[in-house]
């Protein structure tokens, strides 16, 4: 039986209590993965749309990115002072509609503030769903971080599936407005479900500081550290497997598939184990599996030993994310708004800008030697598992 708010009955409204607050959190997260997975396709329409070159789209990429970065943090202070639930309502309706923007944009530099407005505007809506979901935990006394990462992945894979099918049945313009106008549909339907939790005045100021304790950008490392291997994947699998394993074509991407697939489906049984085991050993023992998965994929002989070693990599990464962001929410004495930002930012910037440096690497030396030195991050992660105490102070809060 889940527990819920103190003194409340697992019945009738009390069920209520459970079942609503959670399923706005989890939509939230659907909706962003849904807007990126929908931005997946367009990618060479809005390259082709701005005439842009290989770098030129580097360079719009990486705004993007910028955009997030900044975003963030002011989100985080944003939660301190409102609410999560407030910036994330607010961050959500200007976000829905971006997509239809980056459809629109006909010279480089509406492009370029389209998707900085893209990226930050969806940075700052990360930051704000992973604050609520904090609180729910928090409400409920239980885990749910993992499985509201797991349907940010599956709307990841809906946004991405339905992309290419809808662009060509209906044209970049009306693929656009059909994705807004569904997210916006839904947005609107679980919008009053969403977990109110604006802070007390009188807390505001205090908590809202810029904080000055290493805690924040410790655990912000273990998302660094826990991100760096997605990031690694995403934008080198395809390559390692067909450059360096003599992969055909038609099987380069099953290198992130395999992890993607094998991360989504722990997310969505990761609540539990967390709550079985605690957040440090599930941390533990997740940290040990990626090593291991990592370092089998780097020396892998050939394309389904890789595949098994990204499958195995994708088990342990799965609910290392989701771990460190409970545990930044829950610091004694920060706004989690504030500790969150921090956090994100941080573990983001690894899929943001560790792939450009993994290429300089890989270049010298191979994608092979990549992958099984970054297994080493996963054991960084492991000697800082200790702070993802804080996570548990979700079942005693």
């Amino acid at each position: 039986m889940l527990e819920i708010v103190k003194d409340a009955p697992a019945t009738g409204a009390g069920a209520r209590l459970i079942i609503r607050p959670r399923a706005a959190v989890s939509a939230l997260f659907f909706l962003n993965g849904l807007m990126m997975g929908s931005w997946a396709p367009k990618i060479p329409l809005f390259a082709e749309a701005l005439h842009l070159s290989s770098v030129d789209l580097g360079i719009m990429l990486f705004i993007f990115g910028i955009g997030s970065l900044i975003c963030m943090p002011v989100a985080g202070m944003q939660i301190a002072r409102f609410g999560s639930s407030h910036v994330v309502q607010v961050a959500a309706f200007f976000y829905l509609p971006t997509i239809v923007g980056m459809t629109l944009v006909h010279s480089v530099w509406a492009g370029a503030i389209a998707i900085f407005l893209f990226g930050g505007i969806g940075g700052a809506m990360d930051v704000a769903m992973n604050a609520n979901a904090v609180e729910v935990e928090r409400s409920m006394r239980r885990s749910i971080m993992s499985s509201c990462h797991a349907f940010w992945s599956l709307g990841c894979l809906v946004g991405s599936a339905c992309g290419g099918f809808l662009i060509a049945l209906l044209g970049p313009l009306g693929h656009a407005l059909i994705v807004a106008g569904a997210g916006w549909v839904l947005f609107f339907i679980i919008r009053p479900m969403i977990f109110a939790d604006a802070p007390h005045p009188s807390e505001r100021r205090e908590r809202a500081k810029f904080p000055v304790s290493p805690l924040p950008w410790l655990i912000g490392i273990i998302a660094l550290f826990s991100m760096i291997p997605e990031g690694s994947i995403l934008d080198w699998g395809a390559l390692y497997l067909r450059d360096e394993l003599n992969a055909p074509t038609a099987f380069s991407g099953f290198a992130f598939a395999a992890f993607s697939l094998a991360m989504a489906a722990m997310r969505f049984a990761g609540d539990l184990v967390r709550d079985r085991l605690g957040a440090v050993r599930t941390l533990r023992i997740c940290a040990v599996i990626s090593c291991v998965g990592l370092v089998v994929a780097g020396q892998a002989p050939d394309v389904t030993v890789a595949l098994i070693g990204f499958g195995i990599a994708g088990i342990g990464i799965s609910n290392m994310v989701p771990i460190a962001l409970s545990a930044g929410g829950n610091i004694p004495g920060l706004a989690p708004g504030i500790a969150l930002s921090i956090v994100t930012t941080l573990g983001y910037s690894g899929i943001l800008f560790a792939p450009s440096v993994i290429g300089f690497i890989a270049e010298y030396t191979s994608l092979a030697t990549v992958y099984t030195g970054v297994s080493l991050l996963s054991l960084v992660v492991l000697a800082l598992s200790g702070l993802a105490r804080h996570a548990d102070r979700v079942a005693g809060h």
